[in-house]
């Protein structure tokens, strides 16, 4: 396994997951709630910068490798339905637990077809999609708005503004699995023919 910075902010990363979890059950002696939403929220933000930061680093370096162009998406998808499982459970909306369920099934489906597409050596065909970088976009704003949910600067609500782009990703989700699925179709077909 490599060792460089890159894949220790990585790791870092990783480490950081269960934190945003965690803090929500540190009891309120120790922290108001206030605190707790606002602890959430700066430690996903800084998860979210070492995932620009480290790749950013890895390509600079040229210290790109395997293990590290496994681990970051793990990491991400980790990170990211950690932080949606935990906004569920602060209940405060009741489409939340959907939108979460297509964004987290999202990933999995995907991953699980880059994967496969791999193996068959057919990866570029479901390479990274301007949609699927936007979904992103709106996904990692929408969660540390959410994780605040009070207001920011006297005026925005960060959860009213959190759940609009929560489902803006979600839209942006369904469209680029289809759009993956769309380029991968003519493969999928050709080798369901095979084995029939």
């Amino acid at each position: 396994m490599p060792f460089n910075i890159p894949i220790l902010l990585t790791w870092l990363r990783v480490a950081l997951i269960p934190l945003v979890v965690g803090v929500f059950y540190l009891p309120e002696t120790w922290l108001t709630v206030h605190e707790h939403n606002l602890a959430a929220t700066l430690i996903f933000i800084v998860a979210a910068v070492t995932d620009w930061f480290d790749g950013f680093l890895a390509r600079r370096w040229n210290q790109t490798s395997a293990f590290g162009a496994f681990l970051d998406p793990v990491a991400d998808k980790l990170m990211v339905a950690a932080a949606l499982l935990v906004i569920v459970n602060l209940r405060l909306d009741p489409w939340h637990p959907i939108l979460a369920l297509i964004i987290i099934g999202r990933e999995i489906t995907i991953s699980a077809l880059r994967e496969w597409m791999a193996q068959i050596g057919a990866s570029k065909s479901v390479a990274v999609h301007q949609i699927g970088k936007i979904k992103t976009a709106a996904q990692m704003t929408a969660i540390p708005l959410l994780l605040y949910q009070d207001v920011l600067f006297g005026a925005i609500d960060t959860r009213v503004v959190g759940h609009m782009l929560l489902w803006i990703a979600s839209v942006l989700t369904v469209w680029s699995m289809f759009y993956y699925l769309k380029k991968a179709w003519p493969m999928i077909k050709e080798r369901a023919g095979t084995l029939s």
